[in-house]
């Protein structure tokens, strides 16, 4: 499904701000180094995370408080941007304000997980921006019911993890069938989000998890197992 930018009264404002902001902080050599740590999945300007967000202080200090068009411009515009950086801006923009957004706007993540996926906006987007958003409309369980059988593995990796910050909340028989469901996945980022999703819900019920491994061992792969019972 494609998604266009919606109006946004705030959007370019924020995006002015932020690219003079954060190209006059860029350190070229830092920015190489953090291209090749993520196997190039982009260019970076070379913003350590404690420093790019005090930058983005400055950038939203003074700015009104977004509505949910506003949300969706500003990711998918910073989406657009080349460099890594934006993209951090803009799932840390939407974890601060999910609570402003609807169902609806889950067409827009599915995009952002879809468009130069990688670990590190993927796994933020699916526990703080889809979980939200599933937390407050339980109807969306459907739409991860169809995530988890996507062939894009970044989908289905956001349906495993979408569930790792509702600790009680959790839907623990749909956590489980998850997991089986994507079990034999030939991707590494599919079995080893399998682990962490059982390893994080074991801070709830470890028994539970320990019972539901203990039972499929032979259906999960040996690293889903292992990360599964680190903590345990």
């Amino acid at each position: 499904m494609s998604v266009t930018v919606p109006r946004s009264d705030l959007v370019d404002a924020v995006l002015d701000r932020l690219v003079v902001t954060y190209a006059s902080a860029a350190d070229p050599r830092q920015a190489a180094r953090m291209r090749t740590y993520m196997k190039d999945v982009a260019p970076f300007l070379g913003l350590a995370s404690p420093a790019r967000r005090e930058l983005s202080r400055a950038v939203l200090d003074g700015m009104p408080r977004p509505d949910e068009a506003d949300c969706a411009a500003i990711a998918l515009r910073c989406w657009e941007l080349p460099e890594r950086e934006y993209a951090y801006f803009a799932v840390d923009y939407l974890r601060r304000h999910v609570k402003r957004c609807s169902s609806g706007f889950l067409p827009v993540v599915r995009h952002l997980v879809t468009t130069r996926p990688w670990w590190d906006t993927v796994d933020l987007l699916a526990a703080h921006v889809v979980g939200g958003l599933v937390a407050a409309d339980p109807r969306l369980r459907a739409d991860m019911d169809e995530w988890i059988e996507d062939e894009d593995m970044w989908v289905a990796r956001t349906a495993l993890l979408h569930q790792l910050r509702h600790k009680e909340a959790t839907d623990a028989e749909r956590l489980f069938a998850y997991c089986l469901r994507r079990s034999g996945h030939p991707e590494f980022f599919v079995r080893k989000a399998i682990g962490w999703c059982l390893r994080e819900y074991a801070k709830t019920d470890p028994d539970a998890v320990r019972a539901f491994v203990e039972r499929e061992r032979d259906r999960l792969a040996p690293l889903s197992v292992r990360e599964a019972l680190k903590n345990l």
